[in-house]
């Protein structure tokens, strides 16, 4: 999770960013900030909350310049506090930086660790600050050494926009794991774009030049655009983008995701077809799939549950008890389309199946006759340490639990999954995509804390 944005050459560079970050709020909604540079003299806005509570025109006028990168926060590494807020900023004996990170790294506390111990000082406890002392210790003769000095120490997840004055770099992770792409605006010469979806392009009439490639490293500047290659490695780009956490309407690696939920709910209904009235989805994660389904399995498609939309996504909120009250806040059933009705509802996938639990007894209580549960993905039976805040395996409640005693629990007539050879069909095949959080195989090793203090950070 986590939202990244960076203009290069704008006359309006803070204000864009503002309303590219509006467009990725979906990715995090703990945190904001952006970070402008003026004549090479940075300036920052950062604070906890929404990107409209945190800025308005005051705000947007401490930002001068025309470069300027954001970031919107989702919390994994690190705990969900002000001093973690994006980007951070530092200066070295290279000058000012900014940094913003989507991602996870899991080799952060060893490195942390070690950069302590030779008498590093950190401000926050976020990963991203790893890179940052990287940099500002790199011994490389020029930028493009002390990059890849820092790029090839890190191990994980990272999609990174960095602002150093006069040019932005921004770099995705040998795998590809989080997305990123490059856009340019039309009408200004030499205006560059990045973002973590296409969505933030669409916003303020960018273009989509391509996405940037597993490994790559760009550098926008005067000159132009210029790529460096960094570390290689085969692409393992997160499969769960497409699932659940992108929003439809982007496009990621050149693909629709609107198009493959669409395919994933056809697949789900020919792979699970149920004797029932009306197909509902579960609002908004579940909302294009379950389109699909219904095409496919020649049913009616209803809104049978409505969403506030002043209410946060329940799966980011931070808190357990915030996430069970925010059920009941978020969703509502329309009666009139469920009273003595076979339900088919789908969703995205299942976590903890708490909230699964609250919404089939809403839709119960709303008349329905039969309640029958389709999930357009594998099940969720491992965590993710790539920039997923998915609990431990034993709070996943699939690595326990078959999906019979899962449907009992959330008191579902049925529960059925679409496979995982069903879902890697949808998104275009097996190769290319990270699937570890369905089964386990992790394409980069997960460093293991070894004390008190590392422990607390993973347990936040």
């Amino acid at each position: 999770m986590c939202g990244v944005f960076g203009i290069f050459h704008h006359p309006e560079a803070a204000n864009l960013t503002y309303l590219g970050l509006h467009a990725l709020q979906h990715r995090g909604q703990e945190s904001g900030g952006v970070v402008s540079s003026d004549d090479g003299t940075l300036h920052a806005v950062r604070k906890m909350g929404l990107v409209g509570d945190i800025f308005d025109r005051r705000k947007l006028k401490l930002l001068p310049g025309s470069i300027a990168i954001g970031h919107v926060r989702y919390t994994t590494a690190g705990g969900s506090l002000p001093k973690n807020v994006q980007p951070l900023t530092a200066e070295s004996r290279h000058g000012a930086v900014a940094i913003a990170h989507n991602g996870n790294l899991v080799n952060a506390e060893k490195i942390r660790d070690r950069l302590e111990d030779e008498g590093a000082i950190f401000t926050s406890n976020s990963d991203t600050e790893v890179f940052l002392q990287l940099l500002a210790r790199s011994r490389g003769a020029t930028l493009d050494d002390r990059l890849q000095d820092v790029l090839g120490a890190v191990r994980g997840a990272y999609s990174i926009v960095m602002l150093l004055r006069d040019r932005i770099i921004a770099a995705r992770d040998p795998h590809g794991f989080r997305p990123l792409i490059l856009g340019r605006m039309p009408g200004y010469e030499g205006c560059y774009v990045v973002a973590s979806e296409t969505c933030a392009f669409d916003l303020i009439g960018a273009e989509r030049i391509r996405d940037i490639a597993p490994g790559e490293i760009i550098i926008i500047s005067d000159e132009g655009v210029r790529t460096v290659q960094g570390p290689a490695a085969p692409q393992r780009s997160c499969v769960f983008e497409h699932v659940y956490f992108a929003r439809p309407d982007s496009v990621l690696d050149g693909k629709s995701v609107y198009e493959l939920r669409v395919r994933m709910g056809e697949r789900l209904a020919a792979e699970a077809p149920c004797d029932a009235d009306v197909v509902i989805p579960v609002p908004d994660s579940g909302v294009v799939a379950s389109m699909g389904y219904a095409r496919a399995a020649g049913l009616p498609f209803e809104m049978g549950l409505i969403r506030n939309h002043y209410v946060g996504r329940t799966f980011i909120e931070p808190k357990d008890s915030i996430r069970h009250f925010g059920v009941k806040l978020k969703l509502n059933p329309v009666p009139g389309l469920l009273a003595g009705k076979r339900v088919v509802v789908v969703d995205d996938s299942i976590v903890r199946g708490t909230t699964s639990r609250k919404i089939v007894k809403m839709i119960r209580s709303a008349g329905a006759r039969e309640v029958h549960v389709r999930i357009s993905s594998p099940p969720v039976t491992w965590p993710c340490y790539y920039g997923i805040d998915t609990p431990t395996r034993k709070e996943l409640i699939a690595s326990s639990h078959t999906p019979e005693e899962i449907a009992r629990y959330i008191t579902a007539d049925s529960l059925e999954y679409l496979s995982p050879e069903g879902l890697m069909t949808s998104v275009g095949g097996a190769s290319g995509f990270c699937t570890a959080c369905f089964t386990g195989e992790y394409p980069v090793r997960f460093v293991a804390p070894t004390s008190r203090r590392q422990l607390r950070l993973v347990e936040v």
